[in-house]
């Protein structure tokens, strides 16, 4: 019988690791935070009243198993003047489906099925949600792409209003044999899942071993100068009883040309991997070159990770 993994997340590095993991033998269950508001995703869920949409479609593109042309269509954006300018072709199929099942989990099984996903795509909640971000200099910003925007330090994050969390979610964290903490957005596509307290009691009564994936670069206003352990204090902060164990890192030498790149186009640096104090917090570090490239940008090498995890999973 294949393992279990439940994975919190959304966003580009969350795709990323599903595209990898997929190929392996295990169950995958990807939770995914619904409150990106900017974009197309914004603009559908202002006009529906739905769940965000567009990191549901990352995933749901990287776990697919059909022919690459229909990842292609998933991501499509219409450019045109018309309203549908900016709209990717999967945020409109989900959103659709949304309204022809009468809930977006319903939805995304009747996707799922035609694009033969090799995992399940869990929206985090039903819900309509709003995020909220507490900054250090106690402004209020409401609104996930307004948060992004501001680019000011976060202190804390919470939802407007407490959401009804998805029961599948509940029920596939409490019988995981690992919970992946995905690299991306810290506060605003990781924590955010955590800011709930089922699921946060799920994670407390599941046996699943706590692995998380931290970025390679920090993030404006998310985690300027963040070390690794920057990045685990502030995890450990949100969950309960139980806390991150193990972390995975990359220790290849990233090109000096993209540290440059990275730096001057989004103000972001290589995350510091703190040997000496995540020792002190008797962390387990995963190490590796998982440096690779495409279309011009630094990413995680999706394959040689999700080897390393599936390692760390069986022992």
């Amino acid at each position: 019988m294949n393992k279990k993994v439940v994975i919190l997340g959304g966003g580009t590095g969350t795709s990323t690791l599903v595209r990898g993991l997929k190929q392996f033998p295990v169950d995958i269950s990807v939770v995914v935070s619904v409150s990106d508001d900017g974009k197309s995703t914004g603009k559908l869920r202002e006009e529906f009243d739905i769940p965000a949409v567009g990191d549901l479609r990352k995933v749901i593109a990287s776990l697919s198993d059909t022919e690459p042309l229909f990842e292609s269509l998933l991501e499509y954006r219409f450019n045109t003047n018309s309203d549908l300018n900016g709209h990717a072709v999967g945020n409109l199929l989900l959103a659709a489906l949304c309204n022809i099942t009468g809930n977006m989990s319903d939805g995304i099984k009747s996707l799922s099925k035609v694009l033969n996903l090799k995992g399940k795509v869990l929206p985090l909640t039903e819900d309509n949600v709003t995020l909220i971000g507490v900054m250090e200099d106690g402004s209020l910003i409401e609104g996930e792409h307004n948060i992004t925007k501001e680019n000011k330090r976060i202190k804390n994050i919470y939802y407007k209003k407490d959401p009804v969390i998805n029961k599948a979610v509940i029920n596939d964290i409490k019988n995981a044999d690992m919970i992946i903490l995905s690299m991306g957005s810290l506060y605003t596509s990781i924590a955010c899942n955590l800011i709930c307290n089922d699921v946060v009691k799920a994670i407390d009564e599941s046996k699943g071993k706590i692995l998380y994936v931290c970025n390679m670069f920090t993030q404006p206003g998310e985690t300027d100068n963040f070390t690794v352990s920057n990045h685990i204090d502030v995890l450990n902060g949100y969950l309960g009883k139980r806390k991150i164990k193990t972390v995975v890192v990359n220790n290849g030498k990233i090109p000096k040309t993209y540290i440059n790149k990275y730096h001057r186009e989004e103000e972001k640096d290589p995350v510091v991997i703190d040997k000496e104090k995540l020792s002190k917090m008797n962390i387990k570090v995963i190490s590796d070159d998982f440096i690779a490239t495409e279309l011009g940008s630094l990413k995680h090498d999706a394959i040689k990770l999700s080897l390393r995890i599936f390692e760390e999973l069986i022992i």
